[in-house]
């Protein structure tokens, strides 16, 4: 990777960690920024896609879906979006 490329990923990084943290409502604040604030560094490139598809979504119907309130949708059903759910849900059988 270069110098460059490192840079780049850094940037994106900090971009998901901030809008996974200021999402607009504070119960999506704490379920969505903090799992991404204890897995960001980890994330690989389609990690971070798959959550940046996720950051896209409205924070009602995100909340409804990762407090378990609603199922989530199949078209709409992702692995980064069942981690995240398990991660608020405390099932570690899930991740």
């Amino acid at each position: 990777m270069t110098h460059q490329e490192h840079t780049q990923s850094e940037i994106r990084r900090r971009r998901l960690l901030f809008r996974a943290t200021h999402r607009g409502t504070h119960e999506n604040d704490i379920l969505i920024g903090g799992f991404v604030s204890e897995r960001l560094s980890g994330f690989t490139e389609a990690d971070m896609g798959a959550l940046e598809e996720i950051l896209e979504l409205p924070d009602p119907v995100l909340a409804d879906w990762l407090t378990g309130r609603r199922p989530i949708p199949p078209e709409f059903d992702s692995a980064m979006l069942r981690r995240i759910r398990a991660a608020a849900l405390k099932d570690p059988s899930a991740e």
